[in-house]
């Protein structure tokens, strides 16, 4: 069984708990998102494998999760874009935030994200057993689709982007 940190509105850690009881009961986790940009400036999306226990099928950034207990952030951020998506890069911390959503399944995401930029050219090995596909979109054809076809993005993703388009226009 997978852990969580358990966290308070600090990211000070208070406890573990067992993913999918913190997905069901809403409780507030550490988490974080990476997104990776390619020379063109595009981001890095990918399509969530059909498997999935939420949010199957939904596009999303790169790659996001959740550290394990006793491993941080950034350890836990190179670890699964490695696992997921096949690649490695550098990653810079961004921003945090805190948001709750309601899935479409009755979970919740209650999360301390810290969330992680990456530039590569490199193109991705996919985990089919995480992820159904990938491609890459400028943040102006992002910021179309979610307004036109919100449904097509995970909860998380569409929180979160007008920070990162903030963020990535500020700072790269």
């Amino acid at each position: 069984m997978e852990k969580v940190i358990l966290v308070d509105k600090l990211d000070k850690e208070i406890g573990t708990m067992e993913k999918q009881e913190a997905h069901i009961k809403g409780v507030l986790h550490r988490a974080f998102s990476i997104f990776v940009f390619n020379s063109k400036k595009e981001l890095l999306l990918q399509r969530r494998a059909k498997t999935k226990y939420h949010s199957a099928g939904l596009w999303t950034n790169t790659c996001c999760s959740h550290p394990r207990p006793n491993e941080s952030t950034k350890q836990a951020a190179k670890r699964r874009l490695k696992e997921e998506m096949g690649m490695s890069c550098n990653l810079s911390k961004q921003f945090d935030f805190i948001y709750k959503a309601i899935l479409t399944n009755g979970l919740y995401e209650h999360e301390f994200d810290h969330v992680y930029f990456g530039t590569s050219n490199d193109p991705p090995t996919i985990n089919l057993s995480e992820v159904d596909t990938y491609e890459y979109k400028t943040l102006e054809v992002i910021k179309k689709e979610i307004k036109n076809i919100p449904e097509r993005y995970t909860e998380w993703f569409k929180i979160c982007f007008v920070q990162v388009e903030k963020f990535y226009n500020k700072n790269l």
